[in-house]
């Protein structure tokens, strides 16, 4: 049986990791709350803007250097978002083993030439994909410890500038989208090339009956030159936000999951403490009595 103290040593660390991972939950969970409040209020103006872009794409045509469909694919990149801090579960293994698998399924060819290059953003992304010597051209760290639009509108504006000067012909972000608190669906969406005709279809009045007449000025393509790079730049915020709210859930159910799995451990510990304190006042209860009965003889 083990020593009485050392399972009182471990009782009370228990506790005290116990107390961490419950304040951890509750502050995962404030967290949440605003990361929330972010998210929600950015869907409407996202999907608006994609509805404006689909209708000035179908008004206006496709000549813009964002919508070059390259004869070949020379060079891809690939921005992922993971999380800056860890103990947030499975959140940033999963959406990692994702791209890998994506990279050997659609870009192995890439990979092995040197031409497939990672945006990585928060610290466990740079810390995986480097480790695993994957092409690492920028990272990210402390990226989510003041989260602002500025950051990810730098990241895509040297994303676009790279795909207008023919760096690359294809890039693609990979982060965790949010849909409830203890789940994420993990996406890896390609950006660039623009695709007119699914830009088209997003047009809210496309299925109204009542078709409306509209008037740009200066003109519909001059509008779509100015709108596309900040519909690009969007498109990456949204994917952070989606990501900084399910870090947060992911980080609340896994201290949930601890702080629940602590308390069994503790109260397994503490019926082997009894049994143990049991046993010890038997064994003294029987020496005092052959004690005694050795004195009566």
């Amino acid at each position: 049986m083990a020593n009485l103290r050392d399972i009182r040593n471990r009782i009370s660390s228990i506790e005290n990791t116990q107390q961490i991972t419950k304040a951890m939950k509750m502050v995962a969970a404030a967290k949440l709350r605003k990361a929330q409040q972010k998210m929600v209020a950015t869907r409407p103006y996202a999907k608006k803007m994609q509805s404006v872009v689909g209708r000035l794409v179908s008004g206006a045509g496709t000549d813009n250097i964002v919508m070059r469909q390259p004869e070949e694919i020379k060079a891809v990149l690939m921005i992922v978002v993971g999380s800056d801090k860890g103990l947030c579960g499975g959140f940033n293994n999963n959406l990692f083993k994702e791209v890998e698998k994506f990279i050997a399924e659609e870009f192995a060819r890439f990979n092995k030439e040197g031409t497939l290059h990672l945006i990585t953003i928060g610290r466990k992304a740079e810390a995986y994909f480097k480790k695993r010597d994957y092409h690492v051209v920028d990272t990210n760290t402390g990226f989510f410890d003041n989260l602002n639009y500025e950051d990810t509108s730098e990241i895509m504006s040297e994303a676009i500038e790279k795909f207008a000067e023919s760096t690359y012909d294809k890039v693609l972000i990979a982060f965790n989208e949010f849909k409830t608190v203890i789940t994420q669906n993990r996406l890896i969406e390609e950006v660039l090339p623009i695709n007119s005709q699914k830009l088209a279809e997003l047009d809210d009045n496309k299925d109204n009956n009542q078709v409306i007449d509209y008037i740009y000025e200066p003109d519909a393509q001059t509008i779509l030159d100015e709108i596309l790079p900040v519909h690009l730049k969007m498109q990456l915020w949204r994917a952070v936000l989606e990501s900084n709210a399910s870090e947060q859930g992911a980080r609340m159910a896994a201290m949930d999951n601890a702080t629940e799995n602590a308390k069994e451990l503790r109260d397994e510990l503490k019926l082997k403490y009894n049994q143990a304190r049991q046993s010890a006042i038997t064994t003294e209860i029987s020496e005092i009595v052959s004690g005694a009965a050795a004195l009566e003889d």
